[in-house]
């Protein structure tokens, strides 16, 4: 399915967050989620499935000040 990370048009075949996460390369990162704007705490992330035309974005800590 064809959704939007980060504001980037992807394509994957994940049907939850958490799948859609490992497909695109996050699997062992610690990382803030959301989905259409709604924060997703990271215990919810395999119960959230996803559509068609979804926006996720992942925000990763940064080193340094």
């Amino acid at each position: 399915m064809r959704i939007s990370v980060n504001g980037e048009e992807r394509s994957v075949e994940a049907a939850t967050l958490d799948r859609a996460l490992v497909e695109l390369g996050y699997e062992d990162a610690v990382v803030a989620t959301a989905l259409n704007r709604d924060f997703v705490p990271a215990t919810e992330r395999g119960t959230v499935r996803l559509a068609e035309g979804d926006a996720i974005e992942i925000i990763a800590p940064m080193k340094g000040g």
